[in-house]
């Protein structure tokens, strides 16, 4: 095997996404860092590193024990990255939601246009 695996193909080969093109958007959209520093899709990933990925509301760690550019079974994935993720980050997905939705009285319409960015601006700082 070569001496490192390009990121995109590795995070999608270890199961966090689950296709190579959300890996790649991934990496594009900075939501991928090797290292501490955010990387390019082509960027080679090394046995030992640390790599951080932001999905939705909280970022995993890995640190990679292994390489493979192939998609693995979940059972296999522990061989391959080490999840070092904190149960801080975790505790995160299981916040409760209904602080984030709007409550409208029955009857009152359709949200203004200024109440219809107010929502969009919240929904894009949550990045959902």
């Amino acid at each position: 095997m070569a001496d490192g695996v390009r990121i995109d193909k590795y995070i999608w080969a270890i199961r966090c996404f689950k296709t190579r093109s959300e890996a790649t958007d991934a990496c594009n959209g900075n939501k991928v860092k090797l290292n501490g520093a955010p990387v390019k899709p082509s960027k080679e990933v090394k046995i030992g590193d640390t790599i951080d990925v932001r999905k939705g509301l909280a970022l995993y760690t890995y640190k990679v024990l292994q390489l493979s550019q192939n998609r693995m079974g979940a059972a296999m994935v522990p061989e391959y990255a080490q999840n070092l993720t904190p149960q801080s980050e975790l505790d995160k997905l299981h916040a409760p939601r209904e602080t984030f939705f709007v409550k409208r009285d029955r009857g009152t319409g359709r949200p203004t246009k200024k109440e219809r960015r107010e929502m969009d601006a919240l929904w894009d700082e949550l990045d959902l």
